[in-house]
């Protein structure tokens, strides 16, 4: 007898893991890169990289699922032959919602254990309660995470109570409380601190808000609504003039956050930290592009697209772990 190999289904179920793996391995590398081993302990560091690029990705995934309660139609606007599918998908996004909230929410807990330790250069295991406490009262990126945590929390409830009866919780409120979850620690880390404190806001903010809605969007819209044409033809539109705006305010946004924390536009080239920074828009642009050639291939009924969206899906992991590491750099 043959050893049974894994099929594709298998495969499917492994990709996930993987794109987790690849958020992580490229915010460790991002890292070391810009010097953060140098400041801690490995362990602290992998700990640190972990939490912080699993709760980018969780946060997404949660702006995705809230988003596509906007993005699909009222069910008086589906064929009858597509009700059933219609409220299948919203089942699914909302089942999912919870269990992804869930887990940013016990993502945001330990790591502000991790954090704490990288702050007063200690193990994990030698943190006292009082200085987890000063490090969320005292320190801007403490402040920072539990307001991400007070967010995820209240979108935990609000997913819960959607589940049991959607008209208990409009739709635009679980959005909202998942985007702040992923500015508030981004507005008051080194933006919050910056010199030009408003225009560092400003702009963070917009640069969280853009990536997460194109990111998360298209890869919810992707993994639940392509298969589904009679989904698809209403949910495409939408989603294409949101991810246009998106886009372009992310590069934007991304090079004048740059340009504000190094100083000059030489530091760009001239830095370890600039080098990221270029790779991180390099990485955009091109998302931007296979997003591009998805939404195209999918509006001429090409529903061979799920191969462009896994590799589109593995350069967004790579790009949040990036991300990840960079947020987290002082």
């Amino acid at each position: 007898m043959t050893a049974p190999t894994a099929g594709p289904r298998s495969l499917d179920r492994l990709r996930p893991v993987g794109w987790a793996g690849l958020a992580v391995g490229a915010a460790l590398v991002a890292s070391v890169l810009t010097g953060a081993l140098a400041n801690t302990t490995l362990p602290v560091l992998v700990g640190t990289s972990v939490t912080r690029s699993g709760m980018n990705v969780a946060g997404v995934a949660c702006v995705g699922f809230t988003l596509l309660a906007l993005l699909l139609p009222p069910a008086r606007h589906v064929p009858g032959s597509a009700l059933r599918t219609l409220e299948r998908v919203r089942a699914t996004a909302d089942r999912a919602l919870v269990a992804v909230a869930g887990t940013w929410l016990v993502l945001v807990l330990v790591g502000i254990m991790f954090r704490t330790a990288d702050a007063f250069g200690r193990p994990l295991g030698q943190l006292a309660a009082g200085e987890i406490g000063s490090f969320i009262t005292e320190l801007a990126g403490g402040r920072g995470l539990a307001l991400t945590a007070v967010c995820t929390a209240a979108l935990l409830v609000c997913a819960a109570l959607r589940l049991r009866d959607r008209a208990l919780v409009q739709a635009r409120v679980p959005l909202v409380a998942a985007l702040l979850g992923l500015v508030t620690p981004a507005v008051t880390g080194h933006a919050g601190t910056h010199p030009d404190h408003q225009l560092a806001i400003m702009s963070i903010g917009v640069h969280v808000v853009g990536a997460a809605l194109w990111v998360g969007g298209l890869a919810v819209v992707l993994a639940l609504v392509a298969r589904h044409r009679a989904l698809l033809d209403p949910v495409l539109p939408r989603f294409s003039r949101l991810a246009g705006w998106c886009i372009a305010a992310v590069t934007i946004t991304g090079l004048l956050t740059a340009v504000i924390r190094l100083g000059t536009w030489d530091a760009i080239l001239g830095t370890r930290y600039g080098v990221l920074v270029l790779t991180k828009i390099a990485c955009l642009v091109l998302l931007g592009l296979l997003g591009g050639l998805a939404r195209r291939r999918l509006a001429a009924g090409r529903t061979p697209v799920l191969r462009w969206a896994g590799y589109e899906v593995a350069l967004m992991a790579a790009t949040i772990g990036i991300a990840a590491a960079l947020s987290q750099s002082a």
